[in-house]
């Protein structure tokens, strides 16, 4: 009986989720409505300015999405370096914590100082490396979600494409069998709104991962002080470098 009451309480949960609009976070799919290409072809470029401008924004959203997921996988490789990088920074807090121990027992007064600028050094190794690997975890989360928007945008650009051709088609009275036309206009209305969603929710995701990189920024500067190496590590969300001119001087901005 007991059990029972069990399932049926997931089973509310899951369904209240559901009408809540859970099924907004679900993957988009395909486009279920297309209008064949064919009905417009006799008309000239001219005519179908609209087609080829829409096929092209179609176009760079494919190519954009296709950079997303390549950006992803290649993330994916980067932040394996970065938990070993955290996997060592822990094993020299370890053996500082016992070179300490070690030189506390000695009572040499030099070997311990040294011990503990070790284990200082070893400490704010520690963090920056806790902080980095936190702030890849953060940038991938937004990658990921930057993957889904440019998906979702990828769709949203096609149901556009599909809408300029069944217009063009109905401007000139073409009436193709088992099509209707207001089709083409709710599902390019669908697919904006999903785009408009997946957008915030990737700029939300982008500052969260801005938060976590000042974060990493400021333990990294600590350590690199304490040791007296800069290091010059991995930031993908680093601004890109101004170029400069021959002179070597960035160039002046323009009016």
């Amino acid at each position: 009986m007991r059990l029972s009451s069990k399932i049926f309480a997931i089973a509310v949960v899951v369904t209240f989720a559901a009408a809540c609009g859970g099924s907004s976070e679900s993957p988009p799919k395909p486009l279920q409505r297309h209008f064949d290409e064919l009905h417009v072809a006799k008309f000239t470029l001219e005519q179908k300015a609209d087609i080829v401008k829409a096929r092209n924004d179609w176009e760079v959203a494919r190519m954009e999405n296709a950079q997303s997921e390549a950006q992803l996988a290649e993330l994916d490789n980067q932040i394996r370096v970065v938990k070993n990088e955290q996997k060592a920074a822990k094993l020299a807090l370890d053996s500082a914590k016992s070179n300490k121990a070690a030189a506390d027992k000695s009572a040499d007064t030099n070997r311990i100082n040294a011990a503990t600028q070790e284990l200082r050094i070893a400490e704010l190794g520690m963090a920056a490396a806790d902080a980095r690997s936190k702030y890849f975890d953060a940038f991938r989360a937004f990658v990921k979600r930057k993957s889904s928007y440019t998906l979702e945008n990828m769709y949203w650009r096609e149901a556009q494409f599909e809408v300029s051709k069944a217009k063009l088609a109905q401007a000139n009275s073409i009436a193709p069998k088992g099509i209707e036309y207001d089709w083409y206009p709710k599902q390019e209305t669908e697919r904006s709104k999903r785009a408009a969603a997946a957008h915030d929710k990737t700029e939300a995701e982008r500052l969260r991962a801005a938060s976590t990189r000042d974060g990493w920024l400021k333990a990294q500067q600590a350590a690199d002080q304490a040791s007296g190496k800069p290091t010059s590590l991995p930031d993908p969300m680093a601004p890109p470098p101004e170029k400069s001119t021959a002179s070597g001087m960035a160039p002046a901005p323009s009016p």
